[in-house]
């Protein structure tokens, strides 16, 4: 255990000292949750507008595996495991970059990659098959983990466990989605 905190907290300081003062700005507006509020809102209207009454329960899915992938990261694991952000780790207060106000106390797992990889996954399993374009919300999803790592937020295994945290969410919700449509007689 010694030595995988040892690795993630390398591979933090590397990722995070892979800084650019033009580019704070950017990682910080990406990092902020109300920057997407107009995609999230674009997203529900696109689907209303493409799969009328079958979107109620496509937005019900993707709400669910949000707020599932959420409660996972910071409602389980954060109170959970304790683990500090490195932004309020002391020994690395001197050798990180951050751009902004650190957040939190504890980081494990990133609320911020569950939840977008929950999103991600969940337009993929819905939408995936009839429109492949979608995939490209991955990189989205990841840009926005990055982020994390970049503001001083998160270790890689903060994002890697919020990450696998919303993907299994959504898979979970997906599954329940599909078993609701059967029984009602809705394609899913």
């Amino acid at each position: 255990m010694e030595t995988l905190n040892r690795f993630d907290t390398e591979l933090f300081l590397y990722l995070n000292n892979l800084y650019a003062p033009w580019l704070d700005p950017i990682m910080i507006r990406i990092t902020e949750r109300n920057t997407w509020i107009p995609f999230y809102v674009a997203l529900v209207i696109w689907l209303a507008y493409r799969y009328r009454k079958r979107a109620i329960g496509q937005v019900l899915m993707l709400g669910a595996a949000v707020a599932l992938s959420d409660q996972f990261a910071s409602g389980l694991l954060k109170p959970l495991t304790l683990r500090l952000r490195p932004c309020h780790e002391p020994a690395l207060q001197k050798l990180i970059h951050p751009v902004m106000e650190c957040g939190g106390t504890y980081g494990f797992a990133s609320s911020h990659a569950a939840n977008t990889f929950a999103l991600a996954m969940g337009l993929w399993l819905l939408l995936g098959k009839e429109y492949p374009p979608v995939r490209w919300v991955f990189v989205w999803a990841v840009l926005v983990a990055y982020s994390r790592i970049y503001v001083g937020a998160h270790y890689p295994l903060d994002i890697l466990a919020g990450a696998g945290g919303g993907v299994l969410m959504a898979g979970l919700s997906y599954a329940v989605y599909r078993q609701i449509s059967r029984k009602l007689g809705i394609v899913a």
